[in-house]
């Protein structure tokens, strides 16, 4: 998850002789985490663009898709570091460090009660997060808020021997925390942002699964960013991102595997309404991950190394995650 420290630009005129590339400065945006939903936080430093604020970049785990009627709470800690940001073609672009941990809450609710076919509920996650930017500031706080008004669970299909799980949830992000103009580091983006996700879980077999969830980003423009960007209104572009499992159950409930992400920008970021170029974000990582369940309980740690990135930093990730879960546990359930 991202937080917002945006470059400074003198005002952007559409018949300006200057470039834009001429008016860059080099900007660090510290991590902070989401879940769902959620999860954690992401650090994005782009001298090009607004940065993305904070997604759901890791911190989902083997056999996310099952589940059913009951009630769902769960703590996610997000430690990040950053060693260096890079640029549109992967050029170093700064070489300081940012430093992240943060910390969520997440529950949620589905019900015995069916629509199109699966049990809906709802869900809400908060996050507290301290972020240290280096000589670019520090902050702490609450970040956004995550609420969703729908989760779609379906009932667990078969198609031979292989089981699948699925699940739909409308996430959204409303702002809640602290938001300072004079600074440019902020846990609150001062925007809003709608990102709903697919996922679905792939049993195979007893001992095998993966599982893929699929993200779209959409984020609304923020009319008041820091003064030291000096424009009147910034937006992100539009995303989508992915996390990706492949575990096997090693036995006595633990599942052990390999695990990743990656996110992509799909339409430009603008500052004062205009479209900027060549500043697409984009980030990938893989690394292991193990996962413990019995019953009501799991407890899963991940690590992950981030490669190929765009326009944002590049870092390293360790996510723990632990649920409980008041309810009906899937029947192939270790």
């Amino acid at each position: 998850m991202d937080i917002k420290l945006e470059p400074r630009w003198d005002v952007l005129k559409k018949k300006s002789t200057v470039t834009l590339e001429s008016h860059l400065r080099l900007v660090a945006v510290g991590l902070c985490v989401l879940a769902s939903s959620t999860a954690l936080a992401q650090t994005a430093v782009s001298p090009m663009h607004p940065p993305e604020p904070p997604v759901n970049l890791g911190e989902t785990n083997f056999l996310d898709a099952q589940g059913g009627p009951g009630v769902l709470f769960e703590e996610i800690g997000d430690a990040y570091k950053s060693g260096s940001s890079v640029g549109a073609i992967g050029q170093v672009v700064d070489q300081s460090a940012t430093n992240s941990i943060s910390s969520a809450a997440h529950i949620a609710l589905v019900s015995n009660r069916r629509l199109f076919g699966a049990f809906y509920g709802v869900e809400v996650l908060g996050i507290a997060a301290h972020v240290n930017a280096g000589d670019k500031g520090v902050a702490g706080g609450w970040a956004n808020l995550t609420v969703s008004p729908l989760i779609l669970q379906w009932k667990e299909q078969t198609l031979g021997k292989v089981h699948i799980d699925q699940r739909f949830v409308l996430d959204a992000d409303v702002p809640i925390g602290t938001y300072n103009l004079a600074v440019g580091l902020n846990l609150n983006s001062n925007s809003y942002t709608v990102h709903p996700y697919y996922a679905v879980t792939v049993l195979p077999s007893r001992r095998l699964e993966s599982s893929l969830r699929f993200h779209y980003l959409w984020n609304s423009t923020n009319h008041a960013p820091s003064s030291q960007t000096m424009a009147s209104s910034t937006q992100a572009g539009q995303a989508i991102h992915f996390n990706l499992t492949t575990g096997y159950l090693i036995g006595h409930g633990v599942w052990a595997g390999a695990n990743g992400y990656y996110l992509k920008q799909i339409t430009a970021p603008q500052i004062n309404g205009i479209s900027l170029r060549n500043s697409p974000e984009q980030v990938g990582a893989f690394g292991p991950g193990m996962l413990w369940r019995k019953g009501a309980y799991a407890i899963s740690a991940n690590g992950y190394h981030e490669v190929g990135a765009k326009n944002r930093a590049n870092g390293n990730r360790v996510v723990l995650r632990v649920q409980f879960v008041l309810g009906k546990t899937p029947k192939n359930a270790p």
